[in-house]
């Protein structure tokens, strides 16, 4: 795993924190790697959508 250096507002740090907290996650990191990994899933079914729709129009 590469280790990422990066700024979050304090207030998105407070709520992360928050979130360990209360067993959400059982740290930061897990919790900021499942919200990069939600992310890129709704970007691939965006993807995968427009790309379905293209299929779609293309044989009409």
């Amino acid at each position: 795993m590469e280790r990422v250096t990066l700024r979050i507002p304090k207030q998105q740090i407070e709520e992360v924190e928050q979130m360990v907290e209360t067993g959400e996650f059982p740290n930061r990191s897990e919790a900021i790697r499942s919200a990069v990994r939600e992310m890129i899933n709704e970007q691939q079914d965006g993807r995968d959508r427009r790309d379905s729709a293209a299929k779609h129009w293309a044989k009409v």
